[in-house]
């Protein structure tokens, strides 16, 4: 990622991210990983660009990560973790 020129967060080894005028943030945790950005062209960008360098299988939009389960209400733009 840091060959992307995505940036490691100071605060998680794990997280990367490319500041701009559509921040992208890309978690990874082992042999998972989650993409968040507000454009979905930017989301299917990254995931082709990994998938020319990784194995890798997509699962459909996230709905539970390192134990913690994901509810999105698109409309309203709310997000919840539990």
């Amino acid at each position: 990622m840091i060959k992307a020129r995505y940036n490691q967060c100071d605060y998680g080894s794990c997280v990367y991210f490319k500041q701009s005028d559509d921040p992208t943030y890309l978690l990874l945790y082992v042999d998972d990983m989650m993409i968040a950005a507000k454009n979905k062209t930017r989301v299917q960008n990254i995931k082709n660009q990994l998938k020319n360098e990784f194995d890798m299988k997509e699962l459909g939009e996230t709905k539970k990560i390192l134990g913690m389960e994901i509810s999105r209400d698109r409309v309203s733009g709310k997000l919840w973790l539990s």
